[in-house]
């Protein structure tokens, strides 16, 4: 089975609308490359500070999903997640945010739920735990496309 056919087998059924901060530009346009090929649709931003400013400015369901790099300039994932929460919007407390950091270890991990994320996906990301953890994250919400 190729990997194309995973991912689209994983992802297919669930047509998200995906905010996605990452900085690294090569990890950008592979990860919007598969998800785009999967049915996602991924709105990039390369910093946390752009991520919080297209959120807040967006209207409710906008997004289903945040996808937060962690180390980022201007502000990093950990900041970003909690000025969202924080904000005003009416998605600010239910969007699911899930981290992508190369930074897998267990402290890593509760770092990432503290600030206010979901979950937590290491880099490299595996895309399919990464559309597992989307459909958890979605369905926590009882949001279902």
């Amino acid at each position: 089975m190729s990997f194309r056919t995973v991912i689209l087998r994983f992802c297919a059924s669930i047509r998200l609308s995906i905010l996605f901060a990452e900085d690294n530009p090569m990890n950008m346009k592979i990860a919007v490359e598969i998800l785009g090929k999967a049915g996602l649709i991924v709105d990039p931003v390369t910093d946390g500070k752009q991520a919080v400013e297209k959120f807040i400015s967006s209207l409710s369901g906008t997004y289903d999903a945040i996808l937060m790099d962690v180390q980022m300039p201007v502000m990093n994932g950990y900041e970003a997640t909690s000025a969202i929460r924080k904000s005003a919007h009416p998605q600010a407390k239910s969007i699911p945010i899930i981290a992508m950091t190369a930074n897998a270890f267990t402290e890593d991990v509760n770092a990432a739920l503290a600030s206010g994320m979901n979950g937590h996906i290491a880099k490299p990301v595996e895309y399919k735990k990464l559309c597992q953890a989307l459909r958890e994250g979605v369905n926590i919400n009882g949001v279902e496309k």
